[in-house]
């Protein structure tokens, strides 16, 4: 399982569109429709009754938690990461970068 499949049906679940669901991740549909179906054969079965609406089946119901989670806990681990991890010399973050900068007064 990829993470990039997790955040794939995440967006899926909460657009119920495919179409949408790949704008709002930045791919096109047939992307988003392939990853789904690796994600579905990965876990045995249809994760989305595709019928003339989309909907969740009873075990894309039963995932969606534990993939949420998993998600959460990636971007937790992500932002743990960058306050433990030394930055190279001369880079900044876009924060430090941006307080350089004064602010216009009104």
């Amino acid at each position: 399982m990829q993470m990039q499949q997790v955040h794939y049906f995440l967006a899926l679940c909460e657009e119920l569109n495919f179409t949408r669901a790949g704008r709002r991740c930045g791919v096109s549909q047939p992307t988003l429709t392939n990853a789904i179906i690796a994600l579905e054969q990965e876990l045995g079965g249809a994760l989305f009754d595709r019928k003339p609406t989309i909907a969740l089946t009873r075990l894309g119901r039963v995932v969606r938690p534990y993939l949420d989670e998993i998600a959460r806990n990636a971007d937790h681990a992500r932002e743990v990461a960058r306050t433990l991890t030394p930055r190279p010399d001369g880079y900044r973050s876009t924060r430090q970068a941006a307080d350089k900068f004064e602010r216009p007064s009104n």
